[in-house]
């Protein structure tokens, strides 16, 4: 049990990386507007979905056997977060400002009506152009890196060293920007915010802009990553980025990026040794129950998560 370790704690860092970057998303969302933007997966698999597209398009094109597969990751990237930073503005401006005053319940419906939507059109989009809605993504790296004590895909780190960028990226944006000083004085009263001359709406779309943006980036990285895709990987990962988000402190993006890595490194570490500790009575089936049981022990016993801080309200 011991010698497969350290693959077990690459793939839990690979799979980590990944779900902190997802539940960035969320946690911007909810520090500015207190809502759970539970759409946000789908994004991400759209991301997914249009990435492999770019690929299988300049491979029938006879493009893609010349082309540097560092390029054709950069290419897929930026697509990807334009796509999907175009499409988190407008679900913002068509399906959540309108409801922005409205109950709290009633925008959480409707970003659910967001998810299943956009699960049909990338379900009837796909099955009308190839007749299938289930994906199998050219894999631009296929060498692994052995360390002796372990073998790193190169595929894995990449998405590693890209998600690290993307994270310190966004934490400075947020801490030493205009935009990101502004975003930060919304999520703490958009009154008072709006009355020091910021434009509130602006600031909103931009969190949705930069999250979508990287959601859609992580589902790149996912297709290139495991290889096959459809167009429901983003509703269990999704709940899963969002139960790291809760784990790290919702609204925190320290939290976030922390505990979407440690719910990837439990994770791998249960679906590896869960059936040999339970002598096969639970399988790595059953790593999913694992996450999900952390998000209901965290909400029982630490709801303000690891890095929040309880809110006590002055009467």
């Amino acid at each position: 049990m011991l010698s497969i370790l350290p693959q077990v704690l690459v793939d839990g860092l690979t799979l980590g990386f990944m779900y902190a970057v997802v539940a960035l998303g969320y946690t911007m969302v909810y520090g500015i507007l207190e809502f759970i933007n539970f759409a946000h997966g789908e994004i991400f698999m759209v991301g997914a979905f249009v990435g492999t597209e770019v690929l299988l398009i300049a491979d029938a094109m006879g493009s893609l056997k010349g082309m540097n597969p560092y390029i054709a990751l950069v290419l897929m990237l930026v697509i990807g977060m334009l796509v999907t930073g175009a499409l988190g503005v407008g679900i913002e401006r068509i399906a959540y400002r309108p409801l922005r005053n409205a109950p709290r319940l009633v925008p959480l419906i409707s970003a659910i009506g967001v998810s299943f939507l956009l699960q049909d059109l990338v379900r009837f989009t796909e099955a009308v152009a190839r007749n299938e809605f289930y994906l199998n993504s050219p894999i631009l790296f296929n060498n692994s890196i052995n360390l002796g004590f372990a073998s790193i895909p190169q595929k894995a780190l990449i998405v590693i060293v890209i998600a690290i960028i993307m994270m310190v990226a966004l934490t400075l944006f947020v801490n030493k920007t205009k935009w990101g000083i502004a975003m930060r004085a919304v999520a703490q009263d958009q009154t008072t915010a709006s009355l020091m001359t910021i434009n509130v709406d602006k600031v909103i779309m931009l969190t949705f802009l930069i999250g979508s943006s990287l959601g859609g980036a992580t589902g790149v990285l996912f297709a290139q990553n495991y290889g096959t895709i459809d167009p429901y990987i983003g509703f269990i990962l999704g709940l899963k980025a969002f139960t790291a988000a809760v784990l790290g402190g919702i609204g925190n993006l320290r939290g976030a990026m922390v505990g979407g890595i440690i719910l990837g490194l439990l994770e791998s570490l249960a679906g590896a040794y869960m059936g040999p500790l339970t002598g096969g009575a639970f399988g790595a089936e059953y790593k999913d129950v694992f996450a999900f049981s952390i998000l209901i022990l965290v909400l029982l016993f630490k709801p303000e998560g690891l890095f929040g801080e309880a809110v006590k309200e002055k009467v």
